[in-house]
């Protein structure tokens, strides 16, 4: 008899575990997660390459309109640089061909300049010792001399060459002329280039636009043949110059220039009689103090001798009590605490006299080194005070330069020197006669 109240039909399907039931659940769930997390890296990674690669394309234009405006505003730049040296050309060759006489006169007056500035470089050679440099005022009378030198060359020489430099500023005008042409219609081009957008109508693919053009350059290669362009326009531009000054300033800019030389060079030298004035007060408050430091130095000297001395008798007194003691008799003859102590103070004492020694030593050796540098100073004084004098001298050498200020007035050579004087602060400085 069946004991069962309820019968109960099972599938014949086989029928898993609890562990493996969990098992399952969770293998789906890990899978699960793992999709959501790659589609989310996916995502992320998508909406990062579309928001660089936009910033990367909108940069790119942007980068590419920049260098089309450089590109541009270079251009326009150097067309302007250029067109004005070629105004500049057109202008020298119309003077050029006006000026071509009354040069000889000047040749006579540039004998003065170059013996006053042979003198003057003849005067600050007499400088002793130290003061025997190559100073600012020698670079600006070399400077003078070469100045004078090279205006009586060019009055001689430009005449003669005008006309074969007419040839060549001829021959740059056309060759700036054509550069100017192409530069007018590159900067065109880039102009309408940089006007064009994504959306514009007039825009499309093209086959290998990023080819050589047929018959290019390198931008070094343009740039270099720009500047050479200029530098040769330049280079002709100062010749024509030198030769026109020469013509025509031969009468007004050798004249200017050299006047300007000279005010530059007698500044240098009121310039280099101050420095040298300066550096005399200098070495003379350095003596005064040095001179001090010799007195406290000197008095310190025989301090510590006499402290040495003092010691000296210190340790005869130590010696000799300890001397006196070994005198004591039976077992009185002990090492005792007094002897300790004497024996200590035999011992500082006599590193004390060292240390005095050694220290009065040092003290003599500063002592002549002070010494002798006040020699030094001394000779170096006299150097700077017979540099002063050489220099004042020198000023009023140069007085000859300035006959044309002089004329119709009261000031001469004597009245220039005390001029210099005044100008370099040295009334009190020069002995009156």
């Amino acid at each position: 008899m069946n004991s069962h109240l309820v019968t109960i039909r099972e599938k014949s399907v086989p029928h898993i575990g609890l562990a493996d039931w969990h098992s399952r659940v969770n293998k789906l769930r890990t899978v699960a997660n793992s999709r959501r997390n790659d589609a989310f890296d996916i995502r992320h990674s998508s909406r990062t390459l579309r928001n660089e690669t936009k910033i990367e394309a909108d940069w790119s234009n942007y980068e590419s309109n920049e260098a089309l405006s450089g590109r541009i505003a270079e251009v326009n730049r150097w067309r302007t640089t250029i067109q004005r040296t070629f105004e500049r050309i057109q202008h020298e060759v119309h003077l050029l061909k006006e000026e071509s006489a009354s040069t000889e006169r000047e040749l006579e007056a540039m004998s003065t300049p170059l013996t006053v500035v042979a003198e003057c470089l003849t005067m600050r050679d007499s400088r002793l010792g130290s003061e025997l440099t190559n100073d600012d005022a020698d670079i600006e009378l070399k400077k003078e001399l070469e100045l004078v030198e090279s205006n009586h060359k060019l009055l001689r020489d430009q005449c003669h060459s005008a006309w074969e430099k007419l040839l060549r500023l001829e021959e740059i005008q056309k060759k700036i002329g054509i550069a100017l042409e192409n530069q007018a219609k590159a900067e065109a081009i880039d102009v309408a280039q940089l006007d064009l957008n994504k959306m514009s109508a007039n825009i499309s693919f093209k086959i290998d636009p990023t080819r050589h053009p047929k018959n290019s350059c390198t931008y070094q290669s343009w740039l270099q043949s720009t500047k050479d362009l200029k530098q040769m326009a330049e280079n002709e531009l100062s010749d024509t110059y030198s030769i026109r000054e020469s013509l025509f300033v031969g009468r007004e800019k050798a004249r200017n220039i050299l006047i300007s030389q000279q005010d530059r060079t007698e500044h240098t030298i009121r310039k280099r009689i101050f420095q040298t004035q300066r550096a005399r007060n200098e070495l003379e408050w350095q003596k005064l103090k040095m001179q001090e430091e010799m007195k406290r130095m000197f008095n310190e000297i025989k301090n510590l001798e006499q402290s040495l001395r003092d010691k000296t008798d210190a340790l005869k007194l130590a010696e000799t009590r300890l001397e006196n003691r070994t005198e004591r008799m039976g077992i009185e003859k002990c090492l005792d605490e007094a002897y300790d102590k004497l024996c200590l103070e035999v011992t500082a004492i006599r590193t004390i006299r060292r240390s005095l020694e050694d220290r009065i030593e040092a003290a003599r050796t500063n002592y002549n080194l002070l010494e002798e540098h006040e020699q030094k100073i001394n000779v170096d004084m006299n150097n700077k005070q017979h540099s002063l004098m050489t220099d004042i001298k020198a000023l009023d050498l140069r007085a000859r330069l300035r006959v044309g200020e002089f004329a119709g007035t009261e000031s001469g050579p004597s009245i220039q020197t005390e001029r210099n004087i005044k100008l370099t602060k040295m009334e009190d400085e020069i002995p009156k006669n």
